[in-house]
Order: structure tokens, then sequence, then C-alpha cells
């Protein structure tokens, strides 16, 4: 007679035995072989999901032959997806087809691997790629800087940007947003340090895989400049001359319309020509570089000239958090008498980044 933990060893051993007889297996070069349901392949691990243990990830270069009971979807270099249960054969995957019958494909063709409900959520997510919605794929940051002083000197320094990008393979859509305000009471009767407001929307369509047409608007305030308002339209195009995952430096040319209304009562109308590059240098995960010049030379008034300067370092903290320091710099020419022709602004602090 069986002693009860005998008959319970014996049970388990049984329902294991069945449950690895209904499900799908790999195995190792070690040779242990692991059960359950392969959930995907992404071209470097496996992961499997195992009612005993969980989600198993296993390096694909570590496993030695798969099997599986349910049909999965398998895709190859050559940009073919075949379905069916599939089974390693020597260096070789047979996926046993309802169709076609057995399609046997190289180890090293097979690119990915895919439950039914893995591959419905690829094609989802391939689908809202294709067709975005214009509030979907945006991704940007909000930079925030705050100084205070208290004793002596009596001084506040509030800086905030925000930018947000929303790109697909057709065209990119960028907004942008920066403002400064800083107010000492040293003397006793507070008083304005520094206002200045920039932003600006630029749209851009993709011609060819380097080549863009872009138009944008940009609207900026400085009090200390006299400036109420600076509002310009431009259009042109851009060149992608070097576009890599780390670096990328675009060059770009186009023409502009500047109107300027100033609090002495100037108003200023002027075509412009437009001349920039955008460089972005990802120097490693955690570590972003990013600047752009512009210069807009005025062909309405030859021998005028503005140039905007911006730079940003962007050190990672967390995936959301980042600490950030930006420098922007803005030159005219023919400033309203008495105001200086270079406003130059240094602000770091906290960067929020945000994706959808």
């Amino acid at each position: 007679m069986l002693t009860r933990p005998l008959f319970q060893i014996l049970i388990y051993s049984l329902l294991a035995t069945g449950v690895a007889a209904h499900a799908d297996q790999i195995t190792l070069k070690n040779g242990d072989r692991l059960s359950g349901s392969i959930v995907r392949f992404d071209g470097k691990n496996v992961l499997l999901k195992s009612d005993l243990v969980g989600d198993v990830t296993v390096p694909w270069d570590a496993v030695t032959a798969v099997s599986s009971k349910d049909p999965l979807y398998v895709g190859l270099k050559d940009s073919q997806t075949v379905v069916g249960a599939i089974r390693s054969s020597g260096n070789d995957l047979k996926v046993e087809t309802a169709q076609a019958g057995t399609v046997t494909a190289p180890r090293e063709a097979v690119v990915s691997i895919r439950s039914k409900a893995e591959q419905e959520a690829y094609d989802a997510q391939i689908e809202r790629y294709r067709n975005p919605r214009l509030v979907d794929l945006w991704a940007g940051q909000v930079d925030l800087g705050f100084a205070q002083t208290r004793g002596n000197a009596d001084t506040s320094n509030v800086a905030v940007a925000a930018e947000a990008n929303r790109a697909t393979s057709r065209d990119k859509i960028g907004v942008r947003f920066t403002s400064v305000y800083a107010s000492s009471s040293t003397t006793g009767k507070p008083l304005v340090t520094a206002n200045a407001i920039r932003g600006g929307i630029t749209y851009g369509l993709n011609l060819t895989p380097k080549l863009y047409a872009f138009g944008s608007a940009d609207l900026e305030f400085d009090e200390f400049q006299k400036l109420d308002l600076r509002f310009v339209p431009a259009g042109g195009f851009g060149y992608h001359m070097l576009k890599t995952d780390s670096t990328t430096f675009d060059v770009l040319g186009g023409a502009a319309l500047n109107r300027e209304f100033f609090s002495n009562g100037l108003r200023r109308t002027s075509g412009e020509a437009l001349i920039g590059q955008e460089w972005t240098r990802k120097f490693s995960k955690v570590a972003t570089l990013t600047e752009k010049l512009v210069v807009y030379p005025n062909v309405t008034n030859t021998g005028s000239y503005r140039m905007n300067f911006d730079t940003a370092l962007s050190t990672a903290i967390r995936r959301w958090l980042a600490w950030q320091l930006t420098l922007s710099d803005r030159f005219l020419s023919n400033p309203v008498p008495g105001r200086q022709r270079n406003d130059t602004l240094f602000t770091m602090g906290f960067r929020i980044t945000f994706a959808k």
C-alpha cells in the first residue's frame, strides 16, 4: 500500500507530465526543459509563461530546441509571416501551417515569434503608427528651474520651458514654450529684473527619406528689449545630413516674415532669409545634447539680421526625470535705441519627460 506522501508525489508527477504534454516546450543547452506557453521571441530573448513559475525569459542563444502545441506567428527576414505550430529540427525551424503544409526556415532567418494575443497587439500598434490620431504619439518634456534668496538680498527667479513633438513616418509637429521671470527687492521695493516669453509651432512634411518641407510660426515677448510682440511665420526645406540612432544633423533654409511691435511705438515689418542647422547627440542612455542655430538675414533692411541659438544638456535620473542645463541666446543687430543687441538666458533644473 502506498503511503500518503508517496501518493501525493505520484499525483503531482502525473499532473506535471500531463501539463507538459499539452504545453509548449523549450530545451536549453544544459539539457533543462521548460514547459508553458510561448509568448514571444523578439530577436534576442524568448518569453515563456509558465503556470508554475510565471514568466521566464531565456536568451535565444541558450535554446537548442523549441516546440509548440498551439499555432504561433513566425516572422522571417524576408518580411513573410507564417502561422502554425512550431518545432525545431537541427538548425531549422519547422512551421506546420494549415494551408501550405510544413514550412521550413533556417534558425537565423527567424526574426520574431508571437502568440495570437501578442500578434494582435503588435498589429494594433503598427496600425496606430500608420494611421495615428492627432492625439497619439506625442512625446516631450517640461523643464522647471527656481531660485530664491532671502536676507540681505531678496530675489526670485523662475524659469519654465516645455516642448512636445509628434513624429510619424510621414510628418512631424513640434510645439515649444519658454518663460523666465526674475525680481529683486534688495532696495525695499520689488523690481522686475527679467521678463521674457517665447513660443512657437513647427510642422514638417517628409518629401523623401532625407528631404522635408517645413512651416513654422514663432511668437516672442521681452520686456527689457521693449519688445511687446515679435511674430515670425516662416517656411522652407530641411535636409537630414546625418541620421543615426545616436546622432542627427539637419541643415535648414527658407524665408520668413518678421513683424515687430515695440513698447516705444516702433513698428517694423521685414522679409528675412532663413539659414540654420540642428544637431542632436546621444552620448549614452542617460546623457543627450541638443543644439540649434538659426540666422535670419534681413532682406528688407540689408545689413541687419537676427540670430537664435539654443542648446541643452540633459542627464536622466529616472525614466521620466532628468537634470537639464539650457543656454538660449537671442541676438538682434538693430535693437531700439538704448537697448543691447544680445540677450542670453541660462537655466538649470529638473526635466520631466512624457510620451503618449
